[in-house]
């Protein structure tokens, strides 16, 4: 007979060797379903997945921030007041846009705007109370005169260039302008001239009565 320290070596020897836990796979994990893909547009990093609605921009402070070309040589804007725009639909445009471009070598699409808000959305015919709605989608709140989409990068046609803005625009549910780097910024729905420009850069307030 085997002592029992022998008989316990001798068990530990013929046992199976266990099996290492493999990781699950990732679709159990419902946070997965919301991860960044590279071909996504969504934020990599996501403290809060519910958040406010919030409520549409408006320049009321005499800001020209974002509204002319600062990357490429042609570009869009909102030319009507603010709207909340989603991921698919720029996404959708940006696709238009490379589609056309892709003849020219060296040419660039540039995204000004980026859907870093999460969207909830609770059923139809919900009762009131039960917490927040569940995650929808991405989306961006954009003010009125921003720029959307520049192009650059190569010496690009303003013939091509406005065919491939246009079939952008025709994604988005905003009316958008074509703008060049001589189009003056915008304050809001109102184009500003050169005067009123540079007594705005000088002014260290808001701008001044005769631009409003």
């Amino acid at each position: 007979m085997f002592s029992l320290s022998s008989a316990r070596s001798l068990l530990t020897a013929c046992r199976p060797p266990l099996r290492q836990a493999t990781p699950a796979s990732p679709l159990a994990n419902p946070l997965f379903l919301q991860a960044r893909f590279r071909s996504q547009l969504a934020p990599r990093r996501i403290h809060f997945i519910k958040r406010h609605k919030g409520v549409l921009p408006v320049p009321t402070g005499g800001s020209i921030k974002g509204t002319t070309l600062a990357f490429g040589d042609w570009g869009i804007r909102i030319r009507e007041n603010g709207a909340r725009l989603s991921a698919k639909q720029l996404t959708a445009a940006e696709e238009v846009i490379k589609r056309k471009l892709k003849i020219v070598k060296g040419a660039r699409s540039y995204l000004r705007v980026f859907p870093d808000i999460p969207v909830c959305i609770k059923g139809n015919e919900t009762r009131m109370g039960k917490g927040k709605g569940s995650f929808e989608f991405w989306a961006t709140r954009v003010a009125p005169g921003r720029v959307l989409f520049e192009i650059g990068g190569a010496a690009v046609r303003e013939e091509l260039a406005r065919e491939a803005l246009r079939l952008a625009c025709d994604k988005l549910p905003v009316m958008c302008e074509f703008i060049t780097k001589d189009t003056p910024p915008r304050l809001g729905n109102l184009v500003l001239s050169p005067e009123e420009v540079a007594e705005l850069k000088n002014s260290p307030g808001p701008l001044s009565t005769s631009a409003s």
